[in-house]
């Protein structure tokens, strides 16, 4: 595998955790396949985060992510202001919409997912807290990219990353006007129609620039 920072062992230490945090408990011959390690190095490097509690084995005995991680990512979480900034500000536009809400982070080429709150219509879109997903694909990825938003400051999707879903998204810009993170309002398109950016676009853009306020 091709080396990021420079450091091996740290690159094939995180290529273990970002694969069984995309594709969930594996067994070591499915983590050997998706880190493109050998079998001995996989097994080498898992078992020894499972001595640290960054790995645990779940009932099966598959490798999956540990619970020292939690730790890990609340202290991180206590460190990064915009999420709690952003809490009260999604859980408004949330109010408004009646539709599930995310605040998203571009994270090397793709986009992480700091807030999601679900809507509470039993038909909904949810996405986990955490969640890694592409920059190539649903609005808040758009916005991510920089790529240009509509006249009205939003950016639309409609069943392009997940059929039957639809998007709008907003960037947040710093007080120096950089993308630093996006505001998405997503959900079936029965409710919110092939042109989700016509029915909450406003108030996506709305929330982004409250949110800015505080930056």
């Amino acid at each position: 595998m091709d080396s990021i920072s420079g450091v091996g062992v740290v690159d094939k230490v995180v290529a273990v955790l970002r694969a069984l945090e995309t594709n969930g408990p594996s067994s070591l011959l499915e983590l050997q396949q998706a880190t493109a390690l050998p079998r001995a190095t996989a097994h080498r490097l898992a078992t020894a985060l499972e001595d640290h509690g960054l790995i645990r084995r779940d009932d099966e005995g598959h490798f999956a992510l540990g619970w020292g991680l939690v730790s890990l990512g609340r202290a991180a979480s206590a460190v990064l202001p915009l999420i709690e900034l952003a809490r009260p500000v999604l859980d408004s536009l949330r109010a408004k919409t009646g539709e599930s809400v995310q605040l998203y982070v571009q994270e090397g080429d793709a986009r992480r997912c700091l807030v999601s709150l679900e809507s509470p219509h039993g038909l909904r879109w949810i996405v986990p807290e955490g969640s890694l997903l592409p920059l190539d694909a649903g609005s808040a990825g758009h916005v991510l990219s920089g790529e240009r938003t509509d006249k009205h400051g939003w950016i639309q999707s409609v069943g392009e990353r997940e059929a039957g879903v639809a998007s709008v998204s907003a960037p947040v810009l710093n007080a120096q006007g950089n993308i630093i993170a996006a505001i998405s309002v997503s959900g079936p398109i029965e409710r919110l129609t092939r042109r989700p950016g016509e029915r909450h676009g406003a108030a996506v853009v709305r929330a982004s620039k409250n949110l800015q306020k505080f930056l």
